[in-house]
C-alpha cells in the first residue's frame, strides 16, 4: 500500500495520472491547505515543464494556470488562518496537521516579516503554511496579497521554464530526470535544515 503510494507521488507517474486539472488543484492544494504539505510542488512544476516541452502538456495554460493557482492557494489559506487564529494552536496532532509545521512557518515570519509570503514559495512545507500564519497574524491583506502575487508568479515561471528549457535543449534529458528533481528537492529542503540546525545551536551559544 505505502510502496504504490509512494508510486504515484512521482512527478511524471502524478501528472500523467492526474492530468492539467489534476495539476492544477495539486498547486493549489499545496500552496495553502495544511494537507496538502507532503505534494511535491517543486518537482512537479519541473516536470510538468519538461513534459510540456515533450508536448503533453500545453505550456500557455501550464503557465497560467499554475500561477492563479498557486496565487488562490495561498489566499485560501491567509482566509483560514484569519478565521480560525491562534485556537489552532490548541488543534491536536495528526498525519495532516502537525503543530511544528506551524511553528516552523511562524518562526519565518517572525523571522523575515511579509517578505516570508514571497521567501516561503521556495521553501517546502513552509510554503503551505506561510500564508495560514500570516492570516493569523493579521498581516494588512494589501501587504499579503503583493508578495503572493509577486511569489506565485516567481515561483511558477521559473520552475515550469527550467523544465521546459532544458527539455528544449538537452536530448534525452528523460534519462536524467530523477537526479535533477532529487537535487531540486535537495536545494529545496536547505533552508530548513539551516533554520533547524540554528535553533539547535541558539541554546547553547548564549
Amino acid at each position: 500500500m505505502l510502496h504504490t503510494f509512494l508510486y504515484f507521488l512521482q512527478p511524471i507517474v502524478l501528472i500523467k495520472t492526474v492530468g492539467l486539472l489534476g495539476l492544477f488543484f495539486i498547486i493549489f492544494a499545496e500552496s495553502g491547505l495544511f494537507f496538502g504539505f507532503f505534494l511535491p510542488g517543486d518537482s512537479l512544476l519541473f516536470t510538468a515543464g519538461f513534459l510540456a516541452a515533450g508536448h503533453y502538456l500545453p505550456i500557455g495554460y501550464l503557465l497560467i494556470g499554475a500561477f492563479v493557482c498557486a496565487v488562490l492557494g495561498d489566499s485560501v489559506g491567509y482566509s483560514f488562518g484569519k478565521k480560525v487564529g491562534p485556537k489552532i494552536f490548541t488543534k491536536d496532532d495528526s498525519f495532516f496537521f502537525q503543530k511544528k509545521h506551524i511553528a516552523r512557518a511562524q518562526h519565518f515570519y517572525e523571522a523575515y516579516g511579509n517578505k516570508t509570503i514571497f521567501l516561503a514559495r521556495f521553501i517546502p512545507i513552509v510554503r503551505t503554511f506561510a500564508p495560514i500564519v500570516a492570516g493569523i497574524g493579521n498581516m494588512k491583506y494589501k501587504d499579503f496579497i503583493f508578495y503572493n502575487l509577486l511569489g506565485g508568479l516567481v515561483w511558477s515561471i521559473c520552475l515550469v521554464l527550467s523544465g521546459y528549457f532544458l527539455g528544449r535543449i538537452i536530448p534525452g534529458i528523460d534519462v536524467y530526470m530523477l537526479p535533477i528533481i532529487l537535487i531540486i528537492v535537495s536545494i529545496s529542503f536547505l533552508p530548513i535544515l539551516i533554520e533547524i540546525i540554528r535553533s539547535r545551536k541558539s541554546p547553547t551559544m548564549e
